[in-house]
């Protein structure tokens, strides 16, 4: 009697420890969803004129006009809406492809080590990145000029900044394929890859029709979230959009978030309108997405049913591997050129290199930049250590199991674009009398945090093997004995791991920072756009690295730690 089989996880009894699982999910439920639900009101209500703050007091619908009336409002949310679908599409199509390729190969392997540290790098900072390439001025023109060119002034066209807003898809498309990459590492043990592949091959079909035919469908459900969350990011995106996106006019959400900073207050109905406008642009780019997977499922039966084999494809595995290795390269030549033009003295085109290099941009920026920095580490770093907390909560006190419900509201904040709630929740805490905190801002971070640090957490937490629990529930350890003394400490560098990720959310949240600290609490994601604006490229260079090493840190440290911890025990360092 009480004995556990192998299979049985350790879980809290029945009584007291029930009602401490009810009251750590309710927690995180009333947490994650009454925000989200009071900022949406707190948007709608002002969108048909209900801001009793600002004289509205009855329902009106006439800011849907003033929205209708505004400048290239249409222009602006195609762009909005192409940026959505292409990026999403361009990104899941070459992860999907190099992973049917290369899966279990040396080159995944490599491929794997160089994408991983990637997600370190805020988005801002790798947009500034692929600006200082791009530009009429930037490296890529100086390596071809004057000696294919044969200029020696710039070229004369509007790059980044292009009207169809393509370099604001690339930069896009960059930053996300090692996002997907990742979750689809995650995922491929959950599919019997090997077997399929064996089987493929043994009936004639090559690498990636194989795979897409046998595997594809299985692993597809599984980072399905992830890719909403890609599509949900891509329509609402500020930042990159501010960075890298046209300006004439701009991307609807920079145009919202515009509306927003008006110094006539009025301008709040507007922007309210405007942002559900997006909310229902980015529910169309899903039900887009929708119609995109039933096309995709339809063309994976016909080319199941047609017989066709395909065993030669070595010319789309190498341009997936050419894909995958070009976006690698970007990130790591921008970091390249934004560090030049941190040292840069006079740097004049179209010179490959600097005429010399000085440290003075640094020696300005780093003494204003110490407070910056120290806000950033403490609200990162607090709300990672929170967002943890709660995720092993979550995770021991439901087991192995799904969360039904509570992860439907859990990723709730990847799916609603920021712009759609966190503009209402700006808008009740000053109706409510609520100034700018540092406890405020830290509950909005947490409520993007804490999904992402579940995520990273779920995967090697359903993995464990529950034998060692087993074993040491037999010897009498109560189950939080064998939580704090047996499972934590074989996961440390998992919960280090998703500690890092969470201070890495936390370092780049450009809007609810932007918004819920109302200029008073500056972080250096907000310092760093806020520079895209002026033309100093040094001190841009130096914020943008400044950026790029805080939420690095973080993951230096998820990787040095169990060295430490554990030096004397190999198996546990690994």
């Amino acid at each position: 009697m009480g004995r556990q089989t192998e299979g049985t996880p350790i879980r809290p009894q029945a009584g007291g420890s029930m009602r401490r699982r009810f009251s750590v999910s309710g927690l995180v439920l009333a947490m994650i969803g009454l925000p989200i639900l009071a900022g949406l009101a707190g948007t709608i209500g002002p969108a048909f004129g209900l801001l009793p703050a600002l004289g509205g007091d009855h329902l009106t619908l006439d800011h849907f006009t003033d929205l209708a009336t505004q400048p290239h409002l249409l222009r602006s949310s195609l762009i909005s809406f192409a940026t959505t679908i292409v990026t999403t599409g361009a990104s899941l199509a070459i992860v999907m492809l190099f992973t049917a390729g290369y899966a279990g190969t040396r080159m995944f392997s490599r491929i794997q080590h160089l994408v991983s540290p990637l997600l370190a790098i805020p988005h801002a900072a790798a947009a500034f990145g692929l600006a200082f390439l791009v530009a009429p001025s930037g490296l890529a023109m100086r390596l071809v000029s004057p000696g294919l060119t044969g200029d020696s002034s710039p070229a004369d066209w509007l790059v980044p900044q292009d009207p169809l807003g393509l370099t604001m898809m690339a930069g896009l498309i960059v930053k996300e394929m090692p996002f997907l990459f990742l979750v689809t590492l995650a995922a491929l043990p959950q599919v019997p890859v090997l077997q399929a592949r064996q089987l493929s091959v043994s009936l004639g079909y090559g690498r990636i029709r194989g795979f897409l035919i046998s595997v594809w469908p299985l692993l597809y459900r599984q980072i399905r979230l992830p890719v909403f969350a890609v599509l949900a990011y891509a329509s609402s995106v500020v930042d990159v959009a501010m960075i890298l996106g046209p300006a004439l006019p701009a991307p609807l959400a920079v145009r919202i978030t515009e509306w927003m900073a008006d110094s006539d207050l009025r301008m709040r109905f507007l922007a309210s309108t405007g942002a559900l406008l997006q909310l229902g642009l980015t529910v169309a780019a899903m039900v887009t997405w929708l119609t995109v997977e039933q096309i995709g499922s339809f063309l994976l039966r016909r080319m199941s049913l047609s017989g066709v084999r395909k065993p030669d494809d070595r010319l789309l595995r190498r341009s997936a591997c050419f894909a995958m290795v070009l976006s690698v390269a970007l990130f790591f030549l921008g970091l390249a050129v934004l560090f030049l033009w941190s040292i840069a003295g006079l740097w004049p085109f179209p010179a490959l290199l600097p005429d010399n290099l000085t440290p003075q941009a640094w020696m300005r920026a780093l003494p204003q930049a110490g407070d910056v920095i120290a806000t950033t580490v403490s609200l990162a770093s607090s709300s990672a250590a929170i967002a943890l907390l709660l995720a092993i909560g979550l995770l021991w006190q439901n087991g192995h199991r799904n969360g039904g419900a509570l992860d439907s509201v859990l990723y709730l904040p990847l799916i609603v674009p920021q712009l759609c709630f966190v503009f209402g929740l700006q808008i009740l805490s000053v109706s409510l009398g609520f100034d700018a905190s540092f406890a405020l801002l830290l509950f909005v971070h947490l409520i993007f945090v804490l999904p992402y640090v579940v995520l990273s957490l779920s995967q090697p937490w359903r993995a464990f093997d529950r034998r060692y629990e087993t074993v040491a529930a037999g010897l009498g350890k109560s189950p939080l004995q064998v939580l704090l003394h047996v499972r934590l400490p074989l996961l440390t560098r998992a919960c280090l791991t998703a500690f890092a990720v969470g201070f890495a959310v936390s370092a780049g949240l450009y809007l609810p920072t932007l918004l819920i600290g109302a200029g008073r609490i500056v972080t250096i994601t907000t310092e760093a756009v806020a520079l895209s604006s002026g033309g100093d490229r040094r001190a841009i260079g130096v914020y943008a690295l400044l950026q790029t090493l805080v939420p690095f840190g973080g993951f230096l440290i998820a990787s040095l730690v169990p060295h430490l911890l554990f030096r004397d025990r190999r198996a546990m360092r690994i």
